[in-house]
């Protein structure tokens, strides 16, 4: 079971959006880009923490994972590194949310993992945009 608040309804037609996770420490951002990817038709899944997210990829989550860099005790590297390590991570496209101008030095091994980077601050608009993207390449 997820996270308290999360949306569990799943469209049951094949034009179903791909799900999402947000893992971001930062209430104010999951809050946010929940709302926005709602409002544009995608199930959303949240994750507070790297431990989070393992876990509901343990329970048979997938889909497109938005994933911050900067978060406490697990950071995004950590999260990405637990995640192979677990083996769950065979039907998820991750993309990097960052404040960060460019990548840090943890990241190196770690892109052939992540799909995309989103820096923050982002339009709501390119968000669903990205997103919308992402889904189309996962169904493939």
């Amino acid at each position: 079971m997820g996270p308290p608040g999360n949306d569990t309804t799943s469209g049951g037609s094949s034009d179903a959006m791909e799900r999402v996770m947000i893992v971001d420490d930062d209430l104010h951002i999951l809050v946010a880009v929940k709302t926005v990817l709602n409002e544009a038709g995608f199930p959303v899944d949240i994750a507070e923490s790297g431990d989070e997210c393992i876990s509901l990829l343990k329970a048979g989550w997938t889909g497109i994972i938005l994933l911050d860099i900067m978060m406490p005790v697990m950071d995004g590297w950590d999260t990405i590194h637990a995640i192979n390590r677990e083996g769950v991570g065979g039907n998820v496209l991750i993309a990097m949310l960052t404040a960060k101008e460019s990548p840090d030095r943890k990241m190196i091994g770690l892109q052939e993992y992540v799909f995309d980077y989103i820096t923050k601050p982002f339009e709501p608009a390119e968000l669903v945009n990205k997103v919308q993207l992402y889904s189309k390449y996962i169904r493939r």
